[in-house]
């Protein structure tokens, strides 16, 4: 019993301790990183609303008004996984009479609206000064009238969207470096309970590398199995989220989801990796005064 006791005392390593901090900061800095992938995709999903509305000119053949949209659709500026939606004047004019409750046709005697065609445009042009050279060139095509947008949404969506990053970033920095303190010092003070342990190696011969390698393999172990504990533990508040808040669905990617339990994974075994490499090498390096 004294044996066990005086083994445990002299070589111990709190390998729960560890697995539980790490998996810890781990979990939070991934629930932040989810809720950047939920804000880029209401973003997205935002801009993907915002469309330009193509007036056409009245008297197109059915030949020539395809042509035009086929050269829309062409166009490299144009958001291809939004699709193009055609509305016949005969269709607007139904709905903004069905809104109003006013035919207006009976009034003027005509329909003086125009077809139209509403298409989203890539995010990386949604700024000012290439929104409007967009709209001089869709206005410079054969057969259309008129290009119109919401020029004040998409500043407002812009400016919004900046603060957001902005404000998203400063607080991932903060909790990454959060994070990385206190696996640093959880693997620290850990290794602490150790630094006898490498110093009797020393004693017998062993070289720093022949020491430090099975420190190293282990933290590896622990940071990958922290960071699959932490996705684990991320994908079921994930799922939780999504039954409590159905909405959460339109806003979910598995992919980005899963980019993002790679890179937890990766950060927990780099972090315990790095951590233990340099606190053994200050143990290696101090005199036996300095270990007490």
């Amino acid at each position: 019993m004294q044996r066990a006791y005086a083994r445990k005392k002299f070589g111990h390593y709190p390998f729960t301790g560890v697995i539980f901090s790490t998996t810890l900061a781990l979990l939070v800095a991934g629930l932040l990183g989810l809720l950047v992938l939920y804000a880029i995709q209401f973003e997205k999903a935002i801009r993907n609303q915002v469309r330009l509305q193509v007036y056409l000119k009245n008297g197109l053949t059915e030949s020539r008004r395809l042509q035009l949209e086929k050269k829309l659709e062409s166009l490299p500026y144009v958001n291809k996984e939004v699709p193009l939606q055609f509305i016949s004047k005969e269709e607007a004019a139904r709905d903004f009479i069905e809104q109003t409750g006013e035919d207006f046709t009976r009034f003027i005697g005509e329909n003086p609206l125009h077809d139209a065609y509403l298409i989203a445009i890539r995010p990386e042009f949604h700024n000012k000064e290439k929104l409007l050279a967009i709209q001089k060139e869709l206005e410079s095509l054969n057969g259309v009238f008129q290009v119109y947008y919401l020029q004040e949404l998409i500043e407002e969506i812009n400016n919004n969207a900046t603060r957001l990053a902005a404000l998203l970033s400063g607080i991932l920095a903060v909790l990454v470096l959060a994070s990385f303190m206190l696996i640093n010092n959880t693997i620290r003070l850990a290794l602490f309970s150790q630094r006898f342990l490498i110093r009797s190696m020393q004693l017998v011969g062993a070289t720093a590398g022949f020491i430090k390698r099975p420190f190293l393999m282990r933290a590896i172990l622990y940071g990958l199995v922290s960071g699959i504990l932490a996705s684990a533990l991320l994908y079921g508040l994930s799922q939780y989220g999504r039954q409590v808040v159905p909405e959460l669905s339109l806003l979910h990617d598995d992919q980005q989801q899963f980019l993002l339990f790679g890179i937890l994974i990766a950060c927990g075994m780099l972090l315990a990796f790095f951590s233990t490499f340099f606190s053994i090498r200050k143990y290696l390096r101090m005199s036996l005064d300095e270990l007490y």
